[in-house]
């Protein structure tokens, strides 16, 4: 017997913090500043159910918004 994933969207969930992506001269401004490559920064799946409403693709950098300092 098949079983399907069911696909949960939760980018409105109270605990989902707000992602948008960065443009390239934001991208560019961030790795500038932290001295870093784009493959040393922290990844996240494509298929994370917090972004794939937003259209994020592999080699994109996001931003997020958390209220939460750490």
């Amino acid at each position: 017997m098949a079983t399907r994933k069911r696909v949960t969207l939760a980018p409105d969930h109270v605990y989902v913090p707000k992602h948008e992506i960065n443009t390239k001269k934001e991208a560019e401004d961030v790795l500038e500043k932290y001295h870093c490559k784009a493959t040393d920064l922290p990844l996240i799946f494509v298929n994370d159910p917090a972004i794939v409403g937003i259209g994020i693709k592999p080699g994109y950098l996001k931003k997020l918004h958390s209220k939460d300092s750490t």
